[in-house]
């Protein structure tokens, strides 16, 4: 019987300081904020994350997506709790199974 389990996770970030959005980082915020986008940039190069984005709302319900692909649950975890936001506090962050039903051929 074929593995049936999902190759595609998904984590929702969420700061852990809504004031970061609505007033504005701090200085370390900020600085955790670039390594954060760094390490997601370097997976999205390496063909790890598929899709990366943030609602553009500045409110409670704001939330950023990381849509990826892992080799496990334990892998997609790791994936997530290496993020520098999620381990330094900045944000917090769910991870969720998941799979892609369809997608564009291409987004610019």
């Amino acid at each position: 019987m074929p593995d049936l389990a999902p190759s595609e996770y998904l984590y929702v970030l969420r700061p852990t300081r809504l004031a970061m959005l609505t007033a504005g980082p701090t200085p370390a915020e900020a600085a955790v904020v670039g390594e954060h986008f760094a390490y997601l940039q370097a997976l999205t190069e390496r063909g790890v994350m598929i899709l990366v984005g943030r609602t553009l709302n500045n409110d409670a319900e704001t939330l950023g997506l990381a849509i990826f692909r892992a080799g496990s649950e334990a892998e997609a975890r790791a994936i997530m709790e290496n993020d520098p936001a999620v381990r330094q506090g900045v944000m917090t962050a769910k991870l969720y199974p998941y799979r892609i039903a369809l997608m564009a051929a291409a987004h610019s």
